[in-house]
């Protein structure tokens, strides 16, 4: 009897050590959500804005450097040729920073033209609830120094844009009107998004020089909206009320006196929650169409 007891205590010490064992989780510290706007997404971003003032610039780069060469080259001539290059390059190297920081900063007054186009709206109820949802929303993305403007307009449309060094947001009356709470949230959790991805200076620069709408189309970033949306839905965790927020200004038409059928909405237009305002039919082939990004959105 022991020995059959015994037997019996084996076989079910080789069937727990044949069991599954426990197996410690192995955690990536370089792991990065794919909806967290990366370090190297807002760089690129940045880097755009430099490479299209450098652009800008090369016609006169490419003088000053042929002449600075021509100089160095010419210790034949003169001894103090050289040096005199070396003074040009240098100085022309100055003066090409500036010039790319101040392409950073064009879009800086955007907030003030806008201010002057539009007409101040809504309701001091309108405006409390607007101002509620920003401030939440505004320590969930990390961002500081946003005031909050409801313009008069018809049209639904939205935009975040920079205002010195502080950031404006533009909602416009028939959006805070008709959107249900969890559709404003996903608008301006999408504004407050394209920041965190870095795509407000080179989107506002767009706005302010003057440039043909291919052109001004890249320099803001095709597929960027997209973008946004991901981010914006991650955060707030609901993508159906982004999504529902996108339906409603697809189907919108506008009319003739709204701001978004003038050609200056044309020029300002990728700075908008809704690019694409004036578009009578939707382009599902773009990604920055307000129907095709209601339509991924509601797939999550």
């Amino acid at each position: 009897m022991a020995t059959k007891q015994r037997s019996r205590s084996r076989r079910s010490n080789d069937s727990r050590d044949r069991g599954p064992r426990f197996v410690a989780p192995v955690l990536d510290p370089t792991w990065q959500s794919p909806y967290t706007p990366s370090t190297s997404e807002r760089q690129h971003n940045q880097r755009v804005v430099r490479r299209f003032a450098i652009k800008r610039r090369l016609p006169i780069t490419i003088g000053v450097g042929i002449v600075a060469i021509a100089l160095i080259v010419g210790v034949v001539v003169a001894p103090w040729l050289p040096a005199l290059g070396v003074v040009l390059a240098l100085v022309y190297a100055w003066d090409l920073r500036r010039a790319i920081e101040s392409y950073a900063k064009r879009g800086q007054t955007l907030s003030a033209l806008m201010l002057s186009r539009f007409s101040a709206g809504g309701t001091p109820t309108e405006r409390l609830r607007l101002v509620t949802v920003l401030d939440r929303l505004a320590a969930t993305f990390g961002v500081d120094g946003v005031s909050a403007f409801i313009v008069q307009d018809k049209t639904y449309n939205a935009a975040l844009v920079p205002d010195g060094t502080r950031f404006s947001l533009f909602i416009t009356s028939s959006l805070i009107q008709d959107f249900a709470l969890i559709e404003l949230e996903g608008v301006v959790a999408h504004c407050l998004a394209r920041q965190r991805l870095g795509l407000l200076e080179r989107e506002s620069l767009s706005a302010v020089t003057p440039l043909g709408d291919d052109a001004r189309q890249a320099l803001a970033g095709t597929g960027k909206a997209y973008r946004a949306d991901e981010v914006a839905a991650a955060s707030i965790r609901y993508p159906l009320g982004l999504a529902g927020a996108l339906r409603k200004c697809a189907r919108q038409g506008i009319s003739p006196d709204s701001f978004f059928a003038t050609s200056t909405y044309a020029q300002w237009r990728w700075v908008f929650f809704n690019q694409w305002s004036d578009r009578r039919e939707s382009e599902l082939g773009d990604l920055d169409d307000a129907e095709l990004r209601a339509r991924a959105l509601e797939e999550w």
